[in-house]
């Protein structure tokens, strides 16, 4: 037994090693709410900068002082990094007039990747009308944007059914989406059966692995309990007994990510996508296991 767990192991890496940084990669952030976290977010942008990321993302809330948090966020990562800023944008509480004009200005001020999103809807709230395909068809119908949406491996909470939630991907790639970018999960025999099942249904996107490194494992339980995310029986036990030991459940999280993008690498996938909740070091660490350096500017 040991020895062909080394043997895959073995197996993994020289897959990884052979990359020759064929990989790509993409980082999510969210807007601060406090001066400490601004601090925090800022440290972790000019941490993962380096290692020139295909795009990063900004979370978008349903309320305007959220939203206006993130454009504030987007118009300094554009005007003070070499980076490519992709707003998250959703029809949540916006009319296709604001959506429009506000489209229209990332246009005109140099953004030209979107995370188009439905947005969560508040509590209470009627059966929406408008749904993220609808938005991908309006920003279609400003600008050529490279657009990103969505896909669940796992289901959304919302669909009915695992097939109604692929018929729902597929028409947000045929309205214009450029790629899809998952939820995050851990059991990647769900991903894995998903990316084939968009091949059957005629979808060519890109279906690109959200990645969420775990150092929180409270946290995480609360994310998955609304995101329709299982958590296996397995990282219940990684992180048993940890929650008064804050360094050894980052090495644990480490390993945890590390070992995943390891067999998505050998399954094929370049590019991945990190959910950072705003920190570096996980992701950092990560992306180095993938072969990802930073980058040298000429001189």
């Amino acid at each position: 037994m040991a020895f062909h767990h080394a043997q895959h192991a073995q197996i993994l890496n020289q897959s990884l090693s052979e990359l020759n940084g064929d990989i790509n990669v993409s980082f999510e952030f969210f807007p601060p709410a406090t001066p400490e976290m601004e601090s925090l977010l800022w440290s972790s942008v000019q941490r993962l900068a380096p290692l020139a990321p295909k795009f990063v993302s900004v979370t978008y809330g349903a309320n305007s002082g959220v939203r206006d948090r993130t454009h504030n966020v987007i118009e300094r990562i554009q005007q003070q990094t070499d980076l490519v800023a992709a707003p998250h944008l959703t029809l949540v509480d916006a009319s296709d007039e604001e959506l429009i004009a506000l489209a229209q200005q990332y246009w005109q001020s140099g953004i030209r990747n979107i995370v188009a999103l439905r947005g969560d809807l508040p509590a209470g709230s009627a059966k929406p009308t408008r749904f993220a395909c609808d938005l991908v068809k309006l920003l279609r119908s400003v600008a050529d944007f490279d657009i990103s949406v969505a896909a669940y491996p796992e289901v959304h909470p919302d669909a009915a059914n695992a097939q109604a939630d692929l018929i729902n991907l597929k028409r947000k790639i045929d309205a214009g989406a450029n790629s899809a970018i998952t939820q995050f999960f851990f059991d990647i025999e769900s991903y894995l059966r998903f990316r084939d099942r968009c091949v059957v249904a005629g979808i060519e996107a890109e279906i690109i692995p959200g990645i969420l490194p775990v150092t929180n494992f409270n946290q995480l339980k609360r994310f998955a309990g609304m995101t329709n995310v299982a958590i296996p029986a397995w990282l219940h036990r990684q992180f048993e007994g940890l929650d008064d030991d804050p360094a050894t459940r980052q090495l644990v999280g480490a390993n945890v990510a590390i070992d995943m993008v390891k067999v998505l690498a050998r399954e094929g996938v370049k590019d991945f996508h990190f959910y950072t909740l705003n920190r570096a070091e996980l992701t950092y660490a990560i992306c180095h296991t993938l072969g990802v350096r930073p980058q040298v500017a000429a001189q």
